[in-house]
């Protein structure tokens, strides 16, 4: 499944994953990952990527060859793992909870009365590494019975759009004293400025540029 969003300027595509159990064929493993491959070509570069989801797979307690998406904190390594840090590699992602020193309680994901383990990810391009601030289990949170709850803390700054540039010079209205004040008033009102009519468009335009021209003349630029 994925979702599209766009916040504070970032187009978000947020892809959820579920990799076939361990005791499936491996043409089935393989037409997940085929399928996951095209969705991921697919999305612009442009666009950001979150992928989280069950891989069911271990992708080992050190990096082992995959210092360049692991981020170091993990455990054992098994045929799933090898798959899930191709793809990574391949599309020049990261394993986010892979990344951050954290107790074991707060590593493992999946939990059950013979085995605690960590097999669910979130991945995403290596380039917004900056936008997580943290990435860790919630012990005290269950998605199911024997799933934790893993979340990822991000920081998303709004893009600020530019301010319009205009041409036009700025009137110095700090050189507007009594005197000059009363003289731009004299003008204005010679001008006809307060006497515009039509629609509420026309007569701003009309007493604007009365304004910047009775107080260019008077104040200077």
């Amino acid at each position: 499944m994925t979702i599209k969003l766009v916040v504070g300027g970032f187009t978000l595509n947020i892809i959820s994953a579920y990799v076939p159990q361990a005791g499936l064929d491996e043409e089935v493993k393989r037409h997940f990952w085929k399928d996951l491959d095209e969705m991921v070509h697919g999305i612009s570069h442009t666009e950001n990527i979150f992928i989280g989801g069950n891989i069911n797979g271990h992708i080992g307690a050190m990096s082992g060859g995959y210092a360049d998406v692991h981020g170091g904190f993990g455990f054992d390594r098994n045929r799933g793992g090898t798959y899930l840090l191709d793809f990574v590699r391949a599309f020049d992602l990261v394993i986010e909870n892979s990344s951050f020193p954290k107790k074991r309680e707060h590593l493992v994901t999946f939990r059950s009365l013979v085995v605690e383990t960590q097999i669910d990810y979130l991945l995403f391009r290596k380039s917004d590494r900056g936008l997580c601030t943290d990435c860790k289990v919630i012990p005290s949170e269950n998605l199911s019975t024997l799933h934790r709850l893993l979340v990822m803390d991000l920081e998303i700054t709004k893009k600020r759009g530019k301010r319009a540039m205009y041409s036009q010079h700025r009137i110095k209205w700090g050189a507007l004293i009594e005197a000059k004040s009363q003289e731009l008033g004299v003008k204005l009102a010679t001008m006809g400025a307060w006497r515009s009519s039509g629609d509420a468009s026309a007569m701003w335009t009309t007493t604007a540029q009365c304004i910047m021209e009775a107080a260019t003349e008077v104040l200077g630029v």
